[in-house]
């Protein structure tokens, strides 16, 4: 059992990374492998609407986002980390997820998925709500924990004062672990739920 951990943030030892930490070493505790991926520090575009990815299987654009789709397709679950940038997460983790979640076939269906954002101050809410849409539109339970999945603070070192933040990052782990052996039990007794793909809603005719 394996769970990726994106650190969106161009500071791979900052905030996010701090809070992503605390979440790998409780998930590790509870048997489950992790890998961190840093893709803030990469050069990532946004998808351009090609339509290459669905001819090949893969993002035209052959960067992190394809490196990452190779493992997020045999892992358990992902979380995702980003810092906050005027009330959003940042533009790099944003096209990152775009073309990781679009560009790749296979299915995510039960894959345990999970945000994590860090502020000085404002902005967590809205941006922990853009990056769970994700998980929500490709059959991804979500992970939730004690509070929402927020740290505060301008360094890492603010961070370690953030005392209930890190609570909720090891409750986080706590409950992604749950989740992946119970999802996993479960597929070995009954397989997963079906899937209904045969209506598509789009008002062609304006009415």
């Amino acid at each position: 059992m394996k769970v990726l951990l994106i650190n969106g943030s161009p500071r791979t030892d900052g905030c996010v990374s701090r809070a992503l930490s605390e979440v790998a070493e409780t998930l590790e505790k509870e048997g489950i492998e992790t890998e961190r991926i840093n893709i803030g520090n990469k050069d990532i575009r946004g998808c351009i609407a090609c339509g290459y990815c669905k001819k090949n299987g893969k993002c035209v654009f052959d960067d992190i986002v394809n490196q990452t789709a190779e493992k997020f397709k045999d892992a358990d679950g992902l979380i995702v980390g980003a810092p906050v940038y005027y009330g959003s997460p940042n533009g790099s983790v944003l096209s990152f997820m775009d073309r990781l979640f679009y560009s790749s076939p296979f299915s995510k269906q039960m894959k345990v998925g999970a945000a994590v954002v860090s502020a000085r101050r404002g902005g967590n809410t809205s941006s922990f709500d853009v990056l769970n849409k994700y998980f929500t539109i490709s059959g991804m339970p979500i992970a939730s924990s004690t509070y929402w999945n927020m740290v505060h603070g301008f360094t890492k070192e603010d961070v370690e004062k953030d005392k209930e933040g890190l609570q909720t990052m090891r409750n986080l782990g706590r409950n992604v672990a749950f989740l992946i052996k119970a999802i996993n039990a479960e597929r070995e007794k009954s397989g997963l739920p079906e899937v209904e793909r045969g209506e598509f809603t789009s008002f062609p005719d304006g009415k």
